[in-house]
């Protein structure tokens, strides 16, 4: 069984299109992929939530078949930048760069 790779080539001049700027559009996507991130493991730990245990003895402790599935689920979902790059191109980010008198107004 073949694994399926998460390393898409990704055309450059699409990316810095957006923006005129590969470099702005590379912090456009991260800044993106970093919600992403927080989102899913917030989600994650709220569903792992359930299955603590305050046993503090290791002996009593046993694998939740539940609980390594939820794991395996969000372990087999794309990567956050993965997710946040395709939204880029496919232009469902809105984004704005701040200017100079934006600066100077909140100085």
């Amino acid at each position: 069984m073949a694994v399926q790779s998460s390393i898409i080539t990704r055309d450059v001049d699409k990316i810095a299109a957006q923006t005129g700027n590969l470099y702005q559009s590379v912090v456009v996507i991260s800044k993106r992929a970093r919600q992403i991130a927080v989102n899913l493991k917030e989600e994650l730990n709220n569903k792992l939530a359930e299955f603590a245990t305050t046993v503090d003895n290791l002996e009593e402790v046993f694998e939740n078949r539940e609980q390594i599935e939820i794991s395996k689920f969000y372990e087999r979902m794309p990567k956050p930048t993965n997710s946040a790059t395709e939204e880029f191109i496919e232009g469902k980010l809105n984004h704005r760069f701040r200017n100079e008198t934006d600066e100077k107004q909140e100085l």
